[in-house]
């Protein structure tokens, strides 16, 4: 063999494994490009292959309804339709129809058309018809116009051409404008929630789109031989609010005219069932229009601060209203009883500070229901000190200051309460009759309500269930609230006895502005200073009443907040209470009509008292019209044309529609008398009622009625002589 071979068979072994190393590493390189494409890739240019030979369209459903609790609509969606494209379906028709038709069509003389019914521009249309892609290609479908009326969508129907879908489309339109405006809230131009419950339950509202899809070829043209799939949209479904449209209505009258009456900031009224937790109403003023959400606004900060729910997010300094929790603390503590004394000069000194009580004068000795009564904030101090701050800052965490609520509204605030550690005497001082710690409206009605159930913390809530109505028009309910906190937080004893003394405030006290004939109501006054840039601003004050009614066993809560009332007075006993008790009024009256109706008991035990009236010696006939006067029924026994006797006897304050009854005889028997409670009456007023079950008055002082001399309930002989005494209630 020559050496010229044997060199080159040298060269070829040499090549051999360089050869396989290059195939090795081909192999390698291609099977980790098939990896990466296949597996890491894979689902990435898998649906960027699908979207390229299939059209893909979304339908939205139409948008649920907002309710309040007895069905009437607050929140609905107009009858308007949408108009959307198929393209790669027009195409294909455009192209079919041209090769049947000598009346050609073309994709311009389409767009003018179009353009004509929508009263758009053939440019406009002409730029949707041949959108397209990021990558250059002709896009498969495009939204053309959202909202359109049913006259303009019938019309494009009449075209005939496939590929142009017309749909139901979301206009929300709200049937009281600004009505609950703060808790509805408010949708985009796409129908998605924005604010209020609008966004809190979007999901559950918006439902589920529809979708159509249509395999296309490389020309995004519908292949042959396919069918499109089509999937319905699921509409959304409905919510229904625990609030009573009435008893909204109510409170957002008081509401605007306390806000111009006392040229105030703000005005923010709440009305809740503190059994169940249930918001009847809650309005903030000024307000906005739903159906015109940015009106007023010239900036993005100021829309913000129009559509702000304060009720839920805005935090303030309570005052006096916050003694009702340092006294539920000193009673369920044990700390404190009726017997137990305080004294009131007008200033308490502190590690050197002087803090004065409203009353420069000072209220005296008092007893624990008198420091609750005159809102005395000496007495406060006492009792905070009494308590201690370890226990009172456990009793603020307990019932929920300082913390969320759990309320289903955006934005809640959680308040600012001080540190343990950092509470120093004064700040205990303060903090006992409503200073230095803030809370929000929501959080406080969360702590007030459990002082009117006997003492359950219960999460608010706006939401009552979620409905929808079947094929058959029949009314399924979906889902009921069941997502709020229930804890025993309080004894039934001590928030008990804690309401009866705040029904002295309104009989009384400084809350007499929210009494109402007829009706027991407890309450509280608070007028607080308000902190501005960390420091107390001078003049500027927030107004507040919260109260409950029947005292026994509470139906209603109220709270009412005037922001800075401008106009002259600005106690909250002159502005505050005067709103309550025209809220509260309106609602009694509607309840008494509504009473019975639905069945479910609610305000049932909210019909008025009346005062039974002496009818003892009168005729039957007279007797009978006496009654029907006070609303009270009767039923007669016994012969005779003279009433003998009655019972309950005169005197006894029973509800309306009570059934009294009345013997008849020649002659009146026993003439007793129950003494009613004339506490917070007029001089008038209590001279009308004493004459009106056979009794007689003595009148010291000037004012409401104070004191008087014979004991509530105590039967006297037809005909006694009561002493009642007089006087000015206190500002607080």
């Amino acid at each position: 063999m020559s050496k010229r071979k044997i060199r080159k068979r040298m060269i070829s072994k040499n090549r051999l494994p360089i050869i396989l190393f290059g195939i090795v590493l081909v192999f390698a390189v291609l099977s980790f490009r098939l990896f990466y494409l296949m597996l890491i890739k894979g689902d990435e240019y898998a649906a960027m292959s699908e979207a390229q030979w299939t059209s893909t369209l979304f339908i939205d459903g139409k948008r649920g309804r907002i309710l309040d609790s007895n069905y009437n609509e607050f929140a609905v969606s107009g009858e308007v339709y949408r108009v959307d494209l198929d393209l790669t379906s027009i195409r294909s028709y455009i192209e079919n129809h041209n090769k049947k038709s000598d009346n050609k069509l073309s994709i311009e003389t389409l767009a003018e058309e179009l353009g004509k019914i929508l009263d758009m521009s053939p440019e406009k249309v002409m730029a949707k018809l041949e959108s397209k892609l990021e990558n250059g290609m002709y896009a498969t479908s495009a939204s053309l116009i959202r909202q359109i009326d049913k006259d303009k969508a019938d019309r494009i129907k009449e075209l005939g051409i496939t590929g142009i879908i017309i749909s139901e489309d979301t206009l929300r339109y709200y049937i009281n404008d600004s009505l609950l405006s703060h808790v509805i809230g408010v949708t985009d131009s796409d129908g998605n929630g924005l604010t209020g419950l609008e966004y809190l339950y979007n999901d559950i509202l918006q439902g589920t789109p529809g979708v159509r899809i249509a395999e296309v070829d490389n020309y995004n043209s519908q292949l042959p031989y396919t069918t499109a799939e089509y999937t319905d949209p699921i509409d959304g479904k409905d919510l229904v609010l625990t609030i009573d449209e009435n008893i909204q209505y109510i409170a957002e009258k008081a509401a605007e005219t306390a806000l111009e009456k006392n040229k105030a900031n703000a005005v923010t009224i709440t009305v809740m069932n503190p059994n169940n937790g249930e918001i009847l109403a809650v309005v903030n003023k000024p307000d906005y229009d739903l159906n015109n959400p940015r009106d007023g606004a010239e900036s993005y900060e100021e829309l913000q601060k129009i559509w702000r729910n304060r009720a839920v997010s805005d935090a303030f300094e309570p005052g006096s209203v916050f003694k009702v929790i340092t006294a539920v603390a000193a009673l369920e503590e044990g700390l404190v009883s009726d017997n137990t004394i305080f004294y009131c000069s007008g200033r308490n000194k502190i590690n050197g500070t002087t803090i004065n009580c409203w009353k420069p004068q000072g209220h005296g000795t008092q007893s624990f229901s008198d420091i609750i009564k005159n809102s005395c904030n000496s007495g406060f101090i006492q009792l905070g000190q009494l308590i201690g701050k370890e226990t009172l800052y456990e009793y603020i965490k307990l019932l929920g200051f300082g913390e969320y609520t759990g309320i289903d509204l955006p934005g809640e605030g959680t308040g600012v309460i001080m540190d343990l550690e950092n509470i120093t005497e004064i700040d205990l001082a303060t903090i006992s009759f409503g200073q230095t710690n803030s809370t929000t409206t929501m959080q406080y009605m969360a702590a007030f309500n459990a002082i009117a159930n006997g003492g359950t913390w219960i999460t608010p809530h706006v939401l009552k269930e979620v409905i929808h109505t079947d094929e058959n028009n029949i009314l399924i309910v979906d889902d009921v609230y069941s997502k709020g906190i229930k804890k025993k937080v309080l004894s039934e004893e001590s928030t008990g006895l804690l309401r009866s003394y705040l029904e002295r405030v309104v009989t009384e006290g400084s809350g007499t502005g929210a009494r109402i004939e007829g009706y027991h109501i407890a309450g509280k006054t608070g007028t607080a200073q308000k902190v501005i840039d960390g420091k107390y601003a001078e003049g500027k004050y927030v107004s507040t009443f919260v109260g409950m009614t029947p005292v026994d066993n509470p139906e209603l809560t109220i709270m009412v907040t005037i922001d800075e009332p401008s106009a002259g007075p600005y106690y909250a006993g002159e502005v505050a209470a005067p709103v309550a008790n025209e809220v509260l009024n309106n609602i009694f009256n509607y309840l008494t009509l509504k009473s019975g109706e639905d069945g479910d008991g609610f305000g049932d035990n909210l019909l008025k008292e009346v005062v039974i009236p002496e009818i003892r010696g009168m005729k039957k006939e007279e007797a009978l019209e006496n009654l029907k006067k006070e609303g009270l029924n009767s039923t007669f026994k016994g012969d005779g044309n003279i009433v003998s006797s009655i019972s309950p006897v005169p005197g006894n304050s029973v509800k309306k529609g009570t059934e009294i009854v009345i013997t008849l005889g020649t002659s009146a028997d026993n003439k007793d008398v129950v003494v009613p409670n004339l506490s917070g009456y007029s001089k008038q007023a209590a001279k009308e009622l004493i004459e009106k079950i056979g009794l007689k008055a003595e009148f010291s002082g000037e004012g409401m009625v104070i004191k008087q001399s014979i004991t509530v309930n105590e039967y006297v002989e037809s005909g006694t002589t009561i002493k009642l005494t007089l006087d000015y209630i206190v500002e607080d």
